[in-house]
């Protein structure tokens, strides 16, 4: 997939720890087309490539928006955007992905937790645009955490959202339980967030009866694994026969490339699928949160970037 470059026009302090980026194209053409859930990676100063979600419009095609939290826990990318890029730079990005998209359903239902607003928020525009049935719900830690509240509050579809804070008065709490208290054909669960807040929606909805192919998630950041028990291995590429040993405290993706043989990697979570690579033989240890239950469960496919494996030996088609 190629390359656009783009410049950044505008960058707004949208709440505490998050700005956003409206970018336009340094050649005046219009952008690539983009559905609602869409995401670009971002290459970022410092050689560091991430992925931000599309929050504007998803008609518009003279800009892109994104929006980025400030994590303590960053290793560079979120740093560099906040400190380091500014109006009038020039980035390069990708064309946008979309591997949370809507689908065509009677009604939908959505939730956003912290940073996990952009995609959502999108996918509320759209909905509202179509004058589709959905109601989105926003929780955040406080208001001041909250980005694009006043966009929300201006917007059309203002009167289907509604926000929730950790720090409000109890009736303001999510009440999540009652929202979904009962499985309904024909509508669709959207949920985006930090780790613990999508397992909170997915397990509730599946608690109630809801249908894995109702509930919809994108994750921001990787799983918290264990890697105390973590054993060597071997990786055996199945074009050469070359095999290296991947250590414990190296990803076959270290390995890999310290041996000259390249996977492209991106996020290195195991969250945007970038380094996805086919398994010929041996059984992986999946730690991503790209694939699904059925498709870890086949176990011919991997994300080298972060999982690892529970045979000896692992043919890769490379």
């Amino acid at each position: 997939m190629s390359q656009l470059s783009v410049k950044v026009v505008n960058k707004t302090q949208e709440a505490e720890d998050i700005v956003s980026l409206e970018l336009a194209s340094t050649d005046g053409k219009t952008l690539p087309s983009f559905s609602a859930g869409a995401h670009i990676d971002v290459n970022v100063p410092g050689g560091l490539t991430r992925q931000y979600s599309l929050l504007n419009d998803s008609g518009e095609q003279h800009r892109y928006v994104i929006g980025v939290l400030r994590d303590p826990e960053s290793r560079g990318g979120s740093t560099a955007i906040h400190d380091k890029v500014n109006v009038g730079d020039v980035l390069q990005i990708s064309e946008p992905k979309n591997h949370f998209p809507l689908v065509k359903s009677q009604r939908s239902v959505l939730f956003a937790g912290g940073i996990g607003v952009t995609p959502i928020l999108c996918m509320a525009r759209r909905l509202g645009a179509i004058n589709a049935d959905f109601e989105m719900h926003y929780c955040a830690r406080s208001p001041e955490r909250m980005a694009f509240k006043s966009d929300i509050e201006s917007s059309a579809f203002a009167d289907r959202v509604q926000f929730h804070f950790d720090n409000g008065d109890d009736a303001q709490k999510l009440k999540l339980e009652e929202i979904i208290a009962q499985p309904q054909a024909g509508t669709h669960i959207y949920v985006c967030g930090p780790t613990g807040f999508i397992d909170y929606v997915v397990n509730t909805a599946k608690a109630k009866g809801w249908a894995t192919d109702q509930v919809h998630l994108e994750y921001f950041g990787a799983a918290e694994v264990d890697t105390s028990g973590d054993e060597s291995f071997e990786v055996k590429i199945a074009s050469t026969g070359q095999t290296f040993t991947v250590p414990a405290d190296k990803s076959i993706t270290q390995v890999l490339d310290e041996n000259d043989v390249f996977v492209p990697v991106s996020c290195e979570e195991g969250v945007c699928g970038t380094c996805l690579v086919r398994v010929l033989e041996g059984e992986p240890e999946h730690r991503d949160l790209y694939l699904t239950d059925a498709e870890h469960a086949a176990n011919d496919q991997m994300t080298p970037c972060c999982s690892r494996s529970k045979s000896s030996v692992l043919v890769l088609d490379l």
